[in-house]
């Protein structure tokens, strides 16, 4: 079973949970009518927080969490995968992290994820963002196994360390994911390009649901959500409106692209670079 359509769900949230919710298991249902048999949601798919203190209000750990409660009810209504966005959730320690969550077709969670890079940030337009001061960081990089192959599951800002993605890739992933709430200001200029560098370095597909608008405190996103193949081809792109793109992939071409250029099997080990003073002295 090597083919699947694929849709990536584009929301715009804001700070009623229930609301946001609502919206994006709405757009679960209209993907999963046109067809789709795995289905993401953007990274705060759940809530865009303008503070700590709506944060904190919003708190809960996995199996308390009424978004992802909702999302695994959706999930086993429909008979579809899905990838859960990111949604802010309490670990067993109590700190907050960046989670990434897999349901199966059954509504059972089936593998999740913490956000390992955090977005600590000045842009030129003046916006400052410190991930860190919200979030703990995750640690551990996690393949998760479905019914056409692995997937490597990543979220957001962790698009920028394509070691995590190689690695991924490595040790057996075909597609790849990154919900986003990338900003407009970093997705007008590096969205596309990063997700399709991905994507031909990795030799796999690549699908990046990610949130559009504008949101409390100030905030805005790209929008833009791509599916795209090993080759680095966009096959659909979900513009700037709230709503959903979708595509039929055949994972039979991941290994036609990595037979051509088997770049993950040519890595090759080598010495970190002198400094330029101590390059001059020897």
């Amino acid at each position: 079973m090597t083919k699947l359509k694929i849709a990536c769900v584009q929301v715009n949230a804001q700070l009623d949970m229930q609301a946001n919710v609502d919206q994006a298991c709405a757009l679960v249902r209209e993907a999963a009518a046109a067809g789709a048999d795995l289905i993401g949601l953007p990274e705060n798919v759940a809530l865009m927080a303008a503070s700590e203190e709506d944060r904190l209000e919003n708190a809960y750990r996995p199996a308390d969490h009424p978004a992802l409660k909702a999302f695994a009810e959706v999930a086993k209504e429909c008979g579809i995968w899905l990838q859960a966005g990111s949604v802010a959730a309490l670990r067993a320690d109590g700190a907050l992290a960046n989670h990434a969550f897999l349901f199966d077709d059954q509504g059972r969670w089936a593998a999740d994820y913490e956000k390992i890079h955090m977005f600590d940030v000045d842009l030129p337009d003046g916006s400052r963002y410190r991930e860190s001061s919200m979030f703990e960081p995750g640690g551990q990089a996690v393949l998760a196994a479905t019914p056409w192959g692995p997937l490597g599951m990543t979220v957001c800002y962790d698009l920028r360390f394509p070691h995590l993605y190689r690695d991924l890739s490595k040790t057996g992933a075909v597609m790849l994911t990154m919900p986003s709430a990338f900003t407009k200001v970093t997705g007008d200029a590096h969205w596309e390009v990063l997700l399709r560098a991905r994507a031909i370095e990795c030799g796999a597909f690549v699908f990046a649901p990610c949130q559009t608008g504008n949101h409390p405190g100030g905030r805005r996103t790209c929008g833009h959500s791509l599916i795209i193949d090993p080759w680095g081809v966009v096959l659909a792109d979900a513009g700037t409106d709230v709503g959903f793109c979708i595509a039929e992939i055949d994972l039979a071409e991941v290994e036609k692209v990595r037979t051509t250029i088997p770049a993950l099997q040519h890595d090759r080990p080598y010495a970190a670079p002198a400094t330029p003073d101590r390059a001059a002295a020897e």
